[in-house]
């Protein structure tokens, strides 16, 4: 999540309903079903000069079209269940076509397809009593189908959710380790523990099954970006390098289950802005999106594959979100 206009080459508008499309866009079910981003502006409160996040929701699609979620939340609540102007509950598969939101009738979570259709409603108990959406992060598998409710603050009192939309069923994750991310194939959560002597263990936990544990160098527990490879092991470490000796990002494997590090290869990125996010794909191939654009600027995000081998980086797309944005998100965040 970010915070701080979509590109002219958003060509066309649509709105997603709480139960489908709308009849204006009927025809936007046959176009790219894929999201690459969503955001929502920013307005400005007369009397104190403060901004909070306002109007829709808004999706970047693949194809270039903007796609308005108006049932999605532009504010939170918190654990008394008043109103917060904050926003954070939103999130978009890695694939693009599945998204989560916080429903704005009355902020229950809710699993809809990109491309249109019922919202599935996640049980109350996602969000139990005594805990806010403001003292949540969701995150959303690569192909939409479970979500993991992170408790934020309070990982040693609530241990995280395990979601199974279609089901509705519940597990949960062992209390005091926090989200990381889903490995490439979505069977594996990647999770964070922070233990009494300040260091970091790194757990790929299999859903329903085993885990592999380690305690990583700090090179890697310090590393901002990391992604777990579908074969639930294999972690990619992206490190910042420095802007003031220009030395560049960097990327390296880190194999969980042997504590094997790899050399890792330069990037061809600017010294001290490395990915901040990246996940792989199924099929092996590592993403990464990098992005520019400071508050009351354009954001410019660039979607690139990279070699942890080579570090030969590939962009393969390229899009803008508005200067007066509040909040974004990527998909795959």
């Amino acid at each position: 999540m970010r915070h701080p206009s979509a590109t002219a080459a958003l060509l066309a508008s649509a709105v997603i309903g709480g139960l489908g499309l709308s009849p204006g866009a009927a025809h936007a079910q046959s176009k790219s079903p894929e999201a690459r981003a969503a955001w929502v502006k920013t307005c400005t409160h007369k009397k104190d000069d403060l901004d909070y996040p306002c109007g829709h929701w808004q999706l970047i699609m693949r194809d270039g079209r903007k796609v308005a979620v108006p049932g999605a939340a532009t504010s939170q609540i918190d654990a008394k269940g008043n109103e917060v102007h904050d926003t954070v509950t939103f999130a978009i598969s890695a694939d693009g076509r599945v998204m989560a939101y916080e429903r704005k009738s009355d902020h229950r979570l809710v699993v809809q397809p990109i491309a249109g259709g019922p919202a599935r409603t996640l049980p109350k108990a996602a969000v139990p009593k005594g805990v806010g959406t403001s003292d949540i992060g969701v995150y959303l598998s690569p192909k939409g189908d479970t979500v993991v409710i992170d408790y934020g603050d309070e990982p040693v009192r609530l241990p995280a959710k395990v979601i199974t939309v279609a089901t509705g069923k519940i597990t949960t994750l062992p209390l005091g380790e926090g989200m990381g991310g889903f490995s490439g194939d979505g069977d594996e959560v990647l999770t964070k523990r922070y233990l009494s002597d300040n260091t970091l263990r790194l757990t790929a936990r299999r859903l329903g099954g085993a885990s592999v544990k380690a305690t990583p160098p700090q090179l890697v527990a310090n590393a901002p970006t990391l992604a777990l490879a579908p074969d639930g092991r294999t972690v990619a470490v992206f490190t910042s390098g420095n802007a003031d000796t220009k030395k560049p990002p960097r990327v390296r494997t880190y194999d969980l289950a042997t504590g094997q590090l790899s050399g890792g290869a330069d990037l061809p990125l600017s010294p001290g802005v490395p990915p901040d996010l990246a996940w792989w794909g199924p099929d092996g191939l590592l993403h990464a999106v990098v992005e520019s654009g400071d508050v009351g600027e354009t954001a410019v995000i660039r979607e690139l594959t990279v070699d942890p081998d080579s570090g030969a980086v590939n962009q393969t797309g390229r899009y803008t979100i508005s200067k007066t944005r509040y909040a974004y998100v990527k998909a795959g965040e």
